[in-house]
């Protein structure tokens, strides 16, 4: 049984609150917020869990095993550590860290402590998410070519994060995560609109090791609800909806063949269209499989799927990104 504490409990920390309070694993929660009403209001609706509105009392409680921070970004690194070096294992939102140095320092301390240190890319979690993967690695689709992917809506917008930190962490994780690499090169174009200095738009390009090439749209200003990536493979292309209410997948069995002349001349394309099949998927909800993660991992002593390596992966290229968005913004002036 893991007994966890869990600072923030704004937008994002109590749906990481109810999740682990039904989890199996729950030895005992310990509840942080300095907004008082919030913390109040989480009390009332667990009677039975300690609250606080001082951090230090969670790093000073010597019977709690993990600390679970959803924050700002910029005060993952600070938290994080607190609790690394007082032997706690570690959940942060994503992203990781506000940079890579941060992100290295959490992932160095989580290894020469033990302890496990794992962010929160819930989507490598999700049941579509998982069965691309698998169709993936099956060699279904033959060599992926190229993805594309678009993560789009009106707001959030952020007063201390660009579209690029808040956004595309997402698409990071499933790209790594599908691919099984780190990108070689990031490049950005994007401009903030409403907000100065904030980005609100974002093109990113990404080429990796292997040859496949993605790019990867993220933006607040948009008319509509948009999570849609689409998988280009040399056999077969895979389209994945997140806002599909039932066939999220669907794998496209279509592709193009160039055909050997018989004799000197143009070579010949053949193009290929065959069915569309939407595989079955599992159901379950993708935070109660993260939180069940982090709670076995501490259990275990097992790695998680999204460590704080994988953290560090996305929060690298991250940076990359929102290095080159900042010099196509400055060329511009």
């Amino acid at each position: 049984m893991v007994k966890t504490g869990i600072v923030g409990l704004g937008y994002w920390g109590p749906n990481l609150l109810r999740n682990i309070y039904a989890n199996r694993r729950n030895g005992g929660l310990f509840i942080c917020d300095s907004n008082t009403a919030r913390l109040n209001k989480m009390a009332q609706h667990y009677p039975d869990i300690q609250s606080t509105g001082k951090y230090q009392d969670l790093i000073d409680s010597n019977d709690l095993n993990a600390i679970v921070i959803a924050t700002d970004v910029s005060s993952h690194f600070p938290l994080a550590k607190q609790a690394l070096l007082a032997g706690k294992h570690v959940f942060v939102e994503k992203p990781f860290a506000a940079s890579v140095e941060e992100a290295e320092e959490l992932v160095d301390l989580g290894r020469k402590n033990g302890l496990v240190t794992m962010v929160g890319h819930t989507f490598m979690f999700s049941p579509p998410v998982i069965k691309t993967k698998e169709i993936i690695d099956s060699g279904e689709l033959g060599d992926i070519h190229f993805i594309t992917s678009s993560r789009v809506n009106l707001g959030l917008h952020q007063k201390d994060v660009s579209v690029i930190w808040d956004l595309a962490p997402h698409d990071f994780s499933m790209l790594f995560y599908w691919l099984n690499e780190e990108p070689t090169e990031v490049n950005a174009f994007g401009h903030a609109y409403v907000l100065d200095g904030i980005p609100d738009v974002a093109f990113i390009d990404l080429a990796f090791p292997s040859g496949s090439i993605a790019n990867v749209q993220v933006s607040w200003l948009s008319p509509s609800k948009l999570r849609r990536t689409v998988i280009v493979g040399s056999r077969k292309m895979l389209v994945y909806d997140d806002t599909e209410p039932l066939e999220k997948i669907k794998i496209y069995d279509k592709g193009v063949e160039v055909i050997e002349p018989e004799s000197f001349g143009e070579y010949q394309l053949s193009y290929r269209t065959g069915d569309i099949v939407s595989p079955k998927l599992d159901t379950g909800e993708p935070l109660a499989s993260e939180m069940e993660e982090f709670l076995r991992c501490i259990e275990t002593g097992t790695t998680p799927k999204s460590s704080g390596t994988e953290g560090l992966a996305v929060v690298r290229a991250l940076e990359m990104a929102d290095d080159s968005l900042r010099k196509a913004l400055v060329g511009k002036e």
